[in-house]
């Protein structure tokens, strides 16, 4: 929109002129876009199996202490001991089999289920990772459907099957509380979108992108990425979660020697990855980690020290993947 400066007598008049005319010309553009204040920085930290119990009393203690939202993305097969193994039974596989294990004993199960309560009532997410954590890309729909079936049936009779009384609301939780999902190794196909999208998931936060981008609402199911983000001397790019640091850093053998080494050059990358964000176009950034302590805990550590900085920043947001998708909605009115 043009506002023409009217003749006026002398410089310092037409000056004024001018002056209140830029400043009509930027009032009518923030009325017509709407946008009068920066769009927040949100930060998304997720877990990867959600088992060790020592991990989730730190990672429930961070949140406190930080005012971050965490999203556990959790593998099913730890809520089944292993005198109960025989239950579960992957596409392609012989029953009572899993990649990543099983829980010891119910004793274990249960306090496990202590700490997933603990996290849902404080409002974190708790997300799937299916049950026995294999590579899926090949399953077809009706695959990832028995897969999806066997994690419901695990999380609804948990309490139960482990000797315990389940928490009012829990069967609420365990029937539509699940909303997102990710894929052991990131691995996908036709077959799991097509399940997805059936079982009426709100989210897959499988994929990987150039940097931090904005999630995909054009299909059924939202579809997040996680970022390669530049790392080390050379800045090369590499996907923002612990394992990549891991494979990267020591070939994936454990260097305790060099933790702190590790731990301070991930703890750069993050903190460089952030800044790029909230200094410019502040997309979603993300970040994944599991539950095992690599290279003497070096991820965590830089993980801990980076969300004390960060989440508490002005124009910050530590949240999970469901309340992203409303902010970026716009249905709080925190993000335009």
């Amino acid at each position: 929109m043009h506002f023409p400066a009217p003749i006026l007598p002398s410089s310092s008049s037409r000056l004024l002129a001018l002056a209140l005319a830029s400043a009509l010309c930027t009032t009518a553009a923030l009325a017509g876009s709407g946008d009068t204040k920066p769009r927040e920085q949100l930060v998304l930290i997720s877990f990867d199996g959600a088992h060790d119990n020592a991990l989730w009393e730190r990672s429930l203690k961070l949140a406190d202490e930080s005012g971050a939202r965490f999203t556990y993305f959790l593998s099913c097969t730890f809520l089944m001991s292993k005198a109960d193994r025989q239950g579960y039974k992957a596409p392609g596989h012989s029953s009572g089999r899993s990649k990543v294990g099983f829980a010891q004993d119910s004793a274990e199960v249960r306090t496990r289920l202590g700490h997933i309560w603990a996290a849902h009532q404080a409002g974190d997410e708790i997300g799937s990772h299916g049950c026995g954590h294999f590579d899926g890309k090949d399953w077809s729909k009706s695959d990832w459907q028995a897969e999806f079936d066997q994690f419901d049936t695990a999380l609804a009779e948990a309490w139960r099957n482990n000797g315990a009384e389940a928490p009012a609301g829990w069967d609420a939780f365990a029937t539509s509380g699940i909303q997102g999902f990710r894929a052991p190794y990131l691995s996908v196909g036709d077959g799991l979108y097509a399940a997805l999208a059936e079982r009426g998931f709100a989210y897959d936060a499988s994929g990987v992108s150039r940097g931090p981008a904005a999630p995909d609402f054009s299909k059924a199911t939202a579809r997040f990425a996680l970022p390669l983000i530049p790392e080390g001397p050379k800045d090369r790019r590499i996907i923002a979660m612990d394992y990549n640091l891991f494979v990267r850093h020591s070939s994936g053998f454990e260097t305790p020697s060099k933790s702190a080494q590790f731990e301070e050059r991930t703890l750069a990358a993050f903190r460089a990855a952030f800044e790029t964000e909230y200094t410019g176009a502040r997309q979603p950034l993300q970040l994944g980690f599991h539950f095992v302590e690599m290279n003497g805990g070096a991820y965590w550590n830089a993980l801990e020290r980076f969300a004390k900085e960060t989440c508490t920043r002005p124009d910050v947001a530590c949240v999970t993947y469901q309340e992203a998708i409303r902010r970026l909605n716009g249905r709080d009115g925190s993000a335009s």
